[in-house]
């Protein structure tokens, strides 16, 4: 038996809703000192590389894919900037993710390229327009209708 696909888009819109806000919460507590500050203890300075520009991309990228704007081009980016994050600063710390620290970028780029490959299910804010447009087709309907009776 295969599993309702009514649920498919809901829950991946709200998988992408949930991953992108907790990725521009990391860039924007490393940019701005909020929700308990950046995890290293200090903010980069600005155009610093990597930690800046990684932050920009969290901050950036987390909104834009909450949103559901670019989605797909703004989770590559986000998936690749965890993949090098755990590669470089990760990795050589060991091999497994448990034993060097980078469960969170392993989780992050992984969460991220599935979003990329399924697209931004439910909710995206591209889909706005057509959703209001539709409203007011039926809008018109119903007070045809009544007028028509």
């Amino acid at each position: 038996m295969e599993p309702p696909t009514r649920y498919e888009g809901p829950a991946l819109g709200l998988f992408r809703i949930v991953i992108g806000l907790l990725f521009a919460c990391h860039g924007a507590a490393t940019l701005f000192h909020v929700l308990g500050g950046p995890q290293g203890g200090h903010s980069p300075s600005p155009g610093q590389w990597p930690g800046w520009w990684a932050a920009v991309i969290q901050l950036a990228g987390g909104a834009l894919v909450l949103l559901g704007v670019f989605t797909r081009p703004a989770a590559i980016l986000c998936s690749g900037s965890m993949a090098y994050a755990y590669f470089v600063h990760h990795q050589p710390d060991g091999l497994f993710p448990l034993e060097n620290g980078g469960e969170t970028a392993a989780l992050f780029c992984w969460a991220f390229l599935l979003i990329a490959a399924l697209g931004p299910g439910r909710w995206p804010l591209t889909e706005l327009p057509a959703l209001v447009t539709h409203r007011k087709q039926l809008t018109r309907r119903e007070v045809s209708d009544r007028s028509s009776t």
